[in-house]
């Protein structure tokens, strides 16, 4: 089953001579449940992609399709609403909020909407990510492995339609790094969890059901 469409998408940053055009024409489909590894040099347009497919950027000219619904007909606030519900961001960075411990950031996306956390839901996410002895802690007293798990638990409590990542392992070291990966194609199989990263990586790309590779803005090869 289809979860995203992406028709004909064009991002130009500028006008005129200066513009500049970091998205060009780009169009493809990702099944439910699939693994796509978005993959390309700096500059090709992969994490602007990204972040149009995310409702964090809206496109110059195209469609993103989520469940059916084209994502750039909403106003600002339905987006808003839609993102929260339908997307689950991970970033390189973690993006925690600093006074929010770990429990708290992980139920934020459902609080935010206004509604009661499954209780059963966050213990199981946090038990598959072995943060059971860290909930009550705050993002600056854990390592950064353990804040991009919480990351990662962020973008499951709601039960999103694609979590998307932007080089989720690019700020961790070689044994982190394997975990997170390990966690994300958990994610993948056992929530059958749709999943589009970005990364530098191969060897992570590899583990991917389809390599996506951008160059210049544009889709240069499928694998």
């Amino acid at each position: 089953m289809e979860i995203l469409r992406v028709e004909n998408l064009s991002k130009i940053y500028g006008k005129g001579e200066t513009a500049v055009k970091a998205i060009d024409d780009i169009s493809f489909s990702v099944e439910k449940g699939e693994f796509v590894a978005i993959i390309g040099p700096s500059g090709s347009g992969k994490s602007t992609m990204l972040h149009i497919l995310g409702g964090v950027d809206r496109p110059t000219k195209g469609k993103v399709y989520i469940n059916d619904t084209d994502i750039y007909s909403l106003n600002n606030n339905d987006l808003a609403i839609f993102r929260r519900r339908n997307v689950g961001l991970i970033y390189q960075f973690y993006n925690l909020i600093p006074i929010l411990n770990v429990e708290e950031n992980i139920s934020l996306p459902v609080l935010l909407d206004g509604k009661k956390v499954d209780e059963q839901r966050l213990k199981e996410i946090v038990k598959n990510l072995g943060l059971e002895n860290r909930i009550k802690h705050l993002p600056n007293q854990l390592s950064g492995g353990q804040q991009q798990r919480v990351a990662i638990g962020r973008s499951l409590i709601n039960e999103p339609a694609i979590i998307l990542a932007d080089e989720p392992t690019g700020n961790l070291d070689t044994k982190n790094s394997k975990e997170i990966l390990e966690l994300l194609k958990l994610s993948n199989k056992k929530y059958e969890q749709t999943l589009i990263m970005i990364t530098h990586d191969p060897n992570i790309a590899k583990e991917a059901d389809r390599i996506i590779k951008i160059e210049d803005g544009k889709i240069a090869s499928v694998e």
